[in-house]
């Protein structure tokens, strides 16, 4: 199996697929603006979560957005 942790500004992060780090970053990706949520599991086959300002989930979520901008991972539409 893989590794499902990233190190991003000196913290740790799970980026499972569906978790608030993989949905912030996916976000991101395709110019979306923030929206901080995540999936409880399977993306889009599970309840979505909507995620509190103030959570370490918000944290997580914000941390995956800012680290696709910074790094500039962008969807090509063309």
């Amino acid at each position: 199996m893989y590794n499902q942790t990233i190190n991003y500004k000196n913290k740790t992060y799970n980026i499972r697929h569906g978790g608030p780090f993989d949905r912030g970053s996916a976000d991101s990706y395709y110019n979306r603006s923030p929206n901080p949520h995540y999936f409880e599991g399977a993306t889009y086959y599970t309840d979505e979560i909507a995620i509190e300002p103030g959570t370490p989930e918000w944290d997580e979520y914000m941390a995956g957005y800012e680290y696709n901008e910074e790094f500039g991972n962008k969807k090509d539409w063309e």
